[in-house]
């Protein structure tokens, strides 16, 4: 018996399933996240502005690349949010003590939403600009 005979065998689903039937499910998860992600409230915010700010890039943008850029800039809010509660998730799946590294995780996914913000906002206050003063 070899060392590999005997570690207990663990089967992901998901990584049996190939062509329409894993996309159809990987599709299925990504429905699950985005339902988990809009019982988080940050996430609901970003999202309803993304309801308004996705239509108005492509009024407010002088082509299709800044177009691009305005709509690109509020989904990657979206994602980023969305990176930063799976990591506090999973921080506090280990447990609710307080651990100086669970700390750091957390407030480093909270930065990268913070800057992602602030890019989004530079990208659209210079569409805006450049819309109503160019």
């Amino acid at each position: 018996m070899s060392h590999r005979d005997a570690l207990p065998e663990f089967v992901n689903e998901q990584k049996g399933r190939t062509g329409f039937s894993r996309v159809w499910h990987a599709a299925g998860y990504s429905m699950a996240g985005l339902r988990a992600g809009w019982q988080e409230a940050a996430f609901r915010l970003e999202a309803c502005l993304a309801f308004v700010l996705l239509p108005l890039s492509l009024f407010i943008g002088g082509g299709w690349v800044e177009a691009a850029l305005l709509a690109g800039s509020v989904l990657l809010v979206l994602i980023v949010e969305l990176l930063n509660t799976a990591v506090e998730a999973a921080i506090d799946r280990i447990g609710p003590e307080r651990h100086e590294l669970s700390r750091r995780a957390k407030d480093m996914g909270s930065a990268a939403v913070f800057l992602s913000l602030v890019l989004a906002g530079g990208i659209w206050l210079a569409a805006l600009v450049r819309f109503f003063f160019a």
